[in-house]
């Protein structure tokens, strides 16, 4: 399918107003449109490497530190590096180049916000990246980006317009790979099983999981999806449609298998387990997989991550008799001092 503005119809049933929340952004790179070239810049290129050099580099701190840590330097990099990149003169080819790379830097920019628990300000943030991607004709970006807003969607429990957005950045990736078909659909499964339609969810599984075996004979991982990413959400899939034991299983072999950089994903699956574990009566099981979380977690500047110990704290209050359930809590009490 080709990629036009009126795929932008799918932001019409968002989760939030998409009121632009970032002071001054409208000046900064909401006018890129009209501010075309700037007679005294010109870009060319190596600008445009930068941009996606440093995106990266961003994008591995966030992983590691968490998007409080991470987000003040992509804004920072935005507002003086690539909105005065946006208006510089440039060829046809180097301004398209820039447009995908300023997109390719929002979108993880808007995934810092929502992991700071800055829903709206995240949701702004995507937006302005799939105009840009729009504008670059970049279909990657723009079908990653949408699939981004299907995961804090289905995240925060919205499983209809999840599932809108994941449908809808599958229908826009053109003839994908099939580590895109696997990132792309393993998205589509969590967010089916969360609306209740077993049978398409674990149809969907399947072709995510057939997708991903053909992949890891070829090219890099797209992103960070890998075979972590697609148990993560084979647990997704099998908690949301009631196998709580297959949800344990399938996050256990998430973690055993996921890269060691990504430190704010181990601390959050890591709680994440340890909630499943107890409610499946293992307390003991759940009491380690916090104390791993507790491990990591002073590292990590990330709103979600303090979701999850919060929640600890209120899942372990029937426990408080237990030797081991106070032990941790003792443990974390200068944690829930800080983020309480």
């Amino acid at each position: 399918m080709d990629m036009d503005p009126s795929r932008r119809g799918v932001l019409g049933a968002g989760l939030y107003s998409v009121a632009l929340t970032i002071p001054g952004w409208p000046d900064h790179i909401g006018r890129f449109e009209r501010l075309k070239a700037d007679p005294h810049t010109r870009i060319g290129m190596a600008e445009v490497e930068s941009v996606i050099a440093m995106t990266e580099k961003i994008s591995e701190l966030d992983d590691q530190f968490g998007g409080r840590t991470a987000r003040p330097m992509a804004a920072a990099f935005m507002v003086n590096n690539i909105a005065p990149y946006l208006k510089a003169t440039a060829s046809g080819e180097v301004r398209r180049a820039m447009l995908s790379a300023a997109a390719d830097h929002l979108y993880p920019t808007g995934y810092m916000a929502v992991d700071e628990r800055l829903d709206l300000l995240g949701q702004s943030y995507y937006t302005k990246a799939l105009e840009l991607a729009l504008a670059a004709g970049d279909h990657l970006t723009y079908c990653t980006t949408l699939r981004g807003m299907s995961v804090q969607a289905v995240e925060l429990g919205h499983g209809a317009p999840a599932l809108r957005y994941a449908n809808a950045a599958a229908a826009a990736s053109p003839e994908a790979g099939p580590r895109m078909r696997a990132f792309l659909a393993g998205q589509q499964a969590h967010a089916l099983a969360q609306t209740g339609d077993r049978a398409g969810a674990l149809a969907m599984l399947h072709g995510a999981e057939v997708a991903m075996e053909q992949a890891e004979s070829k090219a890099k991982a797209h992103g960070s999806y890998d075979p972590a990413s697609l148990s993560y959400h084979v647990a997704q899939v099998n908690f949301e449609l009631g196998d709580r034991e297959g949800a344990i299983r399938a996050l256990q072999h998430s973690e055993k298998v996921r890269p060691t950089m990504y430190r704010r994903a181990r601390v959050r699956h890591r709680a994440m387990l340890a909630e499943w574990q107890l409610e499946a009566g293992r307390l003991e099981e759940a009491v380690q997989s916090w104390n791993l979380a507790l491990d990591d977690f002073p590292q990590v500047q990330s709103g979600r991550a303090d979701d999850r110990i919060r929640r600890m704290l209120s899942a372990t209050q029937p426990h408080r008799r237990n030797p081991q359930v106070r032990e941790l809590l003792e443990r974390a009490r200068p944690i829930l001092n800080l983020i309480e």
